[in-house]
């Protein structure tokens, strides 16, 4: 039996394949038109030089920028968008601990948005930092 209070709304666990599998949790909850990603560092998110893995902090950049897109759609981050374009800058190392990527919309129009995105590590340090395009995903298609 679980014992955990359920998650209040606008936390997302566990949503897709790539979410449970690096195991970051989604927060919409700021109602700031912001999107966040956090992960507790843990051993299998390292390189071979033991710092995390430069495709889990993009993979999180992708996901808050994302669901910055969607929250321009629906409160609740339910208005589907597809990545275009994405560029990356690494900035430090993360180690351990905690990193939160947070996205946001910069700029665009109905159906083409850009995007913003951060990680930084639990002292402030910028670990990455992120731009994109996003397009907006038509109902049943893409």
């Amino acid at each position: 039996m679980n014992s955990q209070p359920p998650d209040p709304p606008g936390i997302i666990r566990d949503e897709t394949g790539a979410q449970t599998l690096l195991g970051y949790v989604v927060d919409i909850t700021a109602q700031d038109g912001t999107a966040r990603c956090i992960l507790d560092i843990e051993a299998q998110h390292g390189n071979r030089h033991g710092s995390l893995h430069g495709g889990i902090i993009a993979c999180m950049l992708d996901n808050a920028m994302g669901f910055a897109a969607s929250l321009t759609g629906d409160a609740g981050g339910d208005t589907r968008f597809m990545t275009i374009s994405m560029n990356t800058q690494f900035m430090a190392p993360a180690r351990s601990g905690r990193v939160v990527a947070t996205g946001s919309i910069s700029g665009g129009g109905r159906s083409l948005l850009f995007a913003e995105g951060e990680v930084v590590d639990e002292n402030g340090t910028v670990i990455a930092t992120a731009t994109g395009v996003y397009r907006r995903v038509r109902e049943g298609g893409s």
